[in-house]
């Protein structure tokens, strides 16, 4: 039935189909729903670019003719392609006599103005396939023979090959004083223009009067204005500014013959290993006690110098005593326990921040802790308990915080309140209790329950949080004359007052 119906409609749509289609749609004019669909005139745009991707994605990335139409998501394909007009129908119906190329991502100017449309775009060929790159049009007009790279619009404009622009100084070798003058041939030779030498030397080899002794960097002296021009301040131009006594010392004698790369280096060490009188012990950086006004010139502070001040006993404390290796090298940690975990008594147990308790001035002074800055403040009664009845032994970190670890035997529960004792119980006395069961709880105390004592319900001891049951039954069960018959829910029948008087609920 099915088949029947869906043939029947493919007669009636043949019927009124306006009229054959296109050649280039004609495999689908059998199966309208690949073009239309039904009663839904707005959708028709999403059909036709499932076919098109091409044109889908020159829209998305509003590249192209389609890319740049103003408002294309909403101009319908079929307003300028419209179809069912036979085979041979052209449903592109493009002028090229009246088409505006400024629609496109190619505008026409300068001497591609007058050029005809099939030198660019070629027959059987779609439009927008059409080059858009200098070179790939150009390639037999291009007199450099691709030496000068395919970016023909980095000099040549659109007027005229002959219309030629150049900035030198966009380059890596930009043109100053008497390199202005020269001609392009004596650089470039036979237009060569990759691999062109950028040093003074690849240039001038021949011009250097020093023959090499003083290495290829001309520009360390020289200067584009000429070789007479010379200027080199060592301070400015190197990482090794001239001070004290070293602006009296002569080139040769830091510089052998090649004055950039035949040097001794630029630390102290390397020109005054002989003169280290330490041997080596503090390292290589002599500029950190030293100054270039003269070896007698010491100037090092540890307390600014350094991220350890020297306070107290460790004043008078020799360098070595702490600096035991390479004083650079070896790096030297600056915690308390580093350099005296053998002195420590407490043997770790107490862990490794002696400033905690202990100062620089010495071991055996004045030792301050605040117990009010721990987990656990000292309030009440605990104020004037000595240490050692709660730390036992020196690992005070594994001291347990919670009242039940340290008053299990005061506990007269007998842990049937279970292990928070500060929910009644505070330190200044086992005695000054405080706790208001109708509002702590979720169980107030009526009539006859408020005389009585906590172990009167509860009866069991209890490990962690407290559970116990609201239910009468599970207090009363043996009181119950009814033997269950009536069920769990006593209060229904009597009240908290007494079980001699019944209220019907």
């Amino acid at each position: 039935m099915f088949q029947a119906i869906t043939s029947g409609a493919s007669v009636l749509e043949s019927l009124v189909m306006p009229g054959p289609v296109v050649q280039g749609h004609a495999e689908f004019e059998a199966d309208c729903d690949k073009c239309h669909r039904a009663f839904q005139k707005g959708r028709q745009n999403d059909l036709c670019l499932l076919c098109h991707e091409d044109i889908e994605k020159a829209i998305v990335r509003q590249r192209g003719f389609h890319g740049v139409i103003p408002n294309v998501s909403s101009v319908e394909c079929k307003h300028c392609h419209a179809d069912h007009k036979g085979r041979d129908a052209d449903i592109v119906a493009l002028d090229p006599d009246t088409f505006d190329h400024g629609m496109t991502e190619f505008l026409l100017e300068g001497a591609h103005l007058t050029v005809a449309c099939a030198r660019c775009h070629d027959p059987g060929k779609k439009y927008r396939e059409a080059p858009s790159r200098c070179v790939t049009c150009h390639k037999n007009d291009e007199p450099h023979k691709g030496r000068l790279g395919e970016r023909c619009e980095s000099c040549h404009d659109v007027s005229a090959w002959s219309s030629t622009r150049f900035d030198h100084g966009k380059t890596d070798f930009p043109l100053h004083d008497k390199h202005r003058d020269v001609r392009c041939e004596q650089c470039h030779i036979n237009e060569r223009y990759d691999g062109t030498p950028a040093t003074c030397i690849g240039c001038h080899i021949l011009n250097d009067s020093h023959a090499g002794r003083r290495g290829d960097r001309c520009g360390s002296c020289h200067t584009p204005a000429g070789w007479k021009e010379t200027s080199f301040d060592h301070d400015a131009k190197t990482e090794f500014p001239l001070a004290g006594r070293h602006r009296d010392i002569r080139c040769g004698a830091c510089h052998g013959g090649n004055f950039q790369d035949d040097t001794k280096g630029k630390t102290c060490i390397a020109c005054h290993e002989n003169d280290d009188e330490h041997r080596g012990r503090n390292g290589e950086r002599c500029d950190q006690c030293h100054k270039p006004l003269g070896w007698e010139d010491l100037s090092f502070d540890h307390n600014t110098d350094t991220r350890f001040a020297l306070r107290g006993s460790h004043v008078d404390i020799s360098c070595e005593s702490c600096h035991v290796g390479h004083v650079f090298k070896d790096k030297l940690e600056s915690t308390c326990y580093a350099c005296h975990k053998f002195d420590d008594v407490h043997k770790g147990q107490q862990g490794e921040r002696c400033e905690s308790c202990h100062n620089e001035q010495t071991w055996g002074g004045k030792v301050f802790f605040d117990h009010d800055l721990t987990r656990f403040p000292l309030i009440g009664l605990h104020a004037v308990v000595p240490c050692e009845e709660c730390h036992i032994s020196a690992a005070y970190k594994d001291t347990s915080g919670a009242c039940v670890d340290c008053h299990r035997d005061d506990d007269e529960h007998r842990q049937r309140l279970g292990p928070q004792c500060g929910r009644c119980h505070n330190p200044n006395g086992w005695a000054l209790w405080v706790f208001d069961h109708d509002r702590q709880t979720d169980y107030s105390l009526e009539g006859a329950h408020k005389g009585l004592a906590c172990v009167g319900c509860h009866r069991l001891p209890v490990k962690t949080e407290i559970r116990q049951s609201t239910s009468c039954g599970s207090c009363h069960k043996e009181d119950d004359v009814h033997g269950g018959r009536f069920g769990r829910r006593c209060d229904r029948c009597h009240t908290t007052e007494d079980f001699g008087q019944i209220e019907l609920r």
